[in-house]
């Protein structure tokens, strides 16, 4: 005969549901490779780009960043950094950043 604890299935349920959640946050991380970070760009339509943390570095991504700090602070509509500029000019920049 087994005694059955409410608490303890109760706790179990909250386990089972944190873990699931565990898991879809690791597969939404998963998808960045090491070395890089997913940013945001666009003026109405946002797309994500991967960039390489080296990037973080170069004066002209600094000032992107700033501009987004200056817009958005902490609170970013895509749930991601996000960058405040057209996708033509980023796009031109991380180029220019890649070649160097």
């Amino acid at each position: 005969m087994a005694i059955r604890f409410p608490s303890i299935l109760h706790a179990k349920h909250i386990l089972r549901r944190s873990n699931s959640f565990i898991k879809q946050a690791a597969s939404t991380s998963l998808d960045v490779p090491k070395g890089h970070f997913a940013v945001y760009v666009g003026e109405s339509e946002k797309k994500r780009f991967l960039v390489p943390l080296s990037f973080l570095n170069q004066p002209s991504f600094q000032e992107l960043l700033n501009k987004a700090e200056e817009e958005f602070g902490f609170n970013h509509p895509m749930g991601g950094l996000t960058i405040p500029c057209s996708e033509d000019i980023f796009v031109d920049l991380t180029c220019r950043l890649h070649e160097l």
